[in-house]
């Protein structure tokens, strides 16, 4: 059966979270409210720009959301993602942050742009760009980014004279609009001691402006920088770099981000947990533990442990059983009975949330809505 099926007659049923089949994916209404305002606050407040990442929800409704608390568009992995925005309604300001390069998926990327506003994508090879404008020739001009390798090598051109020659190469294609740079510091998001993550931002941002001034030298000036996100969001406003931010984890805030000094000012993260699981006690019959029906199949393994919210005393902990199972190990205490719900919080919501179909949208113990999480699985 589908959520639909399962779950749709609990809607606005007072304490209806409580019959939910589990496991299931959870997002808290109002505190996901409140960390979008917050973050489209703080944005607003530095004269920054938003395009939060996408990848992080999957989902049109969240997008909307953030869009209509000041955001200018979203930014998406992949291709897949952007054309599921687009199809839910978010068809201006979309930014594709990796390379689009094969023919069929270019074919795609020039009808998507022909469907929406403002669209931009990445390119970090001449031979990329080359296809880009062959493929946009008699149609809409497609604005492309240059990505610069933060150091990670992943993606992303190399040296300020890459740069200029991917420039040099965008300048040639007539059906080409180049728009910017992106810099996407990913190793530093994670870096828990504030002044550790601000000092390896500033190193970063002293060679993107090697770039940038050989870029500016030979006519390419970005009117666009766009970058940032939830781990080093209080310091990219001070680098002076960015235009904009792509910012993603803050909606739900998983436990990766809560373990990192967002603020460096002593007073805790400024975002809250918005996205959980609540699992369900199905097995009770050992000492100070009970198993859980929530398992590999629940919860990104890329990460630490899921964190117990709620539902059990203080102390409380999960360890993975296998696919299906977990663990929850309860040293002091009783633990919860058979039957009885526990809500854990995603050690890493991306990948958690591509396990589900749909988000239990909740305002404490009554399910409000359901949102499909649109597009869950749309990596190519």
């Amino acid at each position: 059966m589908t959520d639909e099926e399962l779950h749709a007659h609990l809607i606005d049923r007072q304490g209806s979270r409580r019959d939910l089949n589990t496991p299931v994916l959870v997002i808290e209404l109002d505190a996901l409210t409140r960390n979008i305002d917050r973050m489209a606050a703080f944005a607003a407040s530095k004269g920054l720009k938003l395009r939060p990442h996408a990848k992080t929800h999957k989902s049109p409704e969240i997008a909307r959301r953030q869009i209509a608390a000041g955001a200018i568009g979203a930014c998406c992995a992949k291709l897949g993602e952007a054309e599921v925005l687009a199809d839910g309604s978010v068809t201006r300001g979309l930014h594709i942050t990796s390379p689009v390069v094969s023919a069929p998926a270019i074919a795609r990327l020039v009808a998507l742009n022909a469907r929406t506003e403002d669209l931009m994508c990445v390119v970090d090879n001449p031979d990329n760009v080359r296809a880009l404008g062959e493929a946009a020739k008699g149609g809409k001009p497609l604005t492309v980014i240059i990505d610069i390798d933060p150091g990670i090598r992943r993606t992303g051109v190399a040296s300020p004279e890459a740069a200029v020659g991917l420039f040099r190469a965008i300048r040639a294609e007539p059906a080409l609009t180049y728009g910017g740079v992106q810099c996407y510091c990913g190793m530093q998001q994670h870096i828990e001691s504030f002044a550790d993550r601000k000092a390896s931002m500033e190193d970063r941002a002293a060679y993107v402006r090697t770039v940038i001034d050989a870029l500016t030298e030979a006519g390419g000036a970005p009117a666009i920088v766009t970058g940032g996100g939830t781990g080093t969001h209080r310091i990219d406003p001070a680098l002076d770099l960015f235009t904009e931010l792509q910012v993603g984890s803050y909606v739900f805030m998983d436990s990766q981000y809560l373990a990192c000094d967002l603020t460096g000012d002593g007073q805790g993260s400024p975002f809250e947990t918005s996205l959980m699981v609540d699992a369900r006690v199905v097995s009770a019959n050992a000492r100070s533990m009970v198993t859980l029906d929530a398992g590999f199949k629940a919860f990104s393994t890329d990460a630490e442990q899921p964190v117990v919210l709620f539902g059990a005393s203080p102390g409380a902990k999960y360890v993975f059983m296998g696919d299906e199972h977990g663990a929850l190990i309860v040293p002091e205490g009783e633990p919860p009975a058979l039957a009885e719900v526990v809500t854990l919080a995603a050690p890493h919501c991306d990948p958690t949330v591509n396990l589900y179909d749909t988000y239990h949208v909740v305002q404490g113990d009554t399910l409000r809505a359901l949102w499909p999480v649109a597009a869950r699985g749309r990596s190519r």
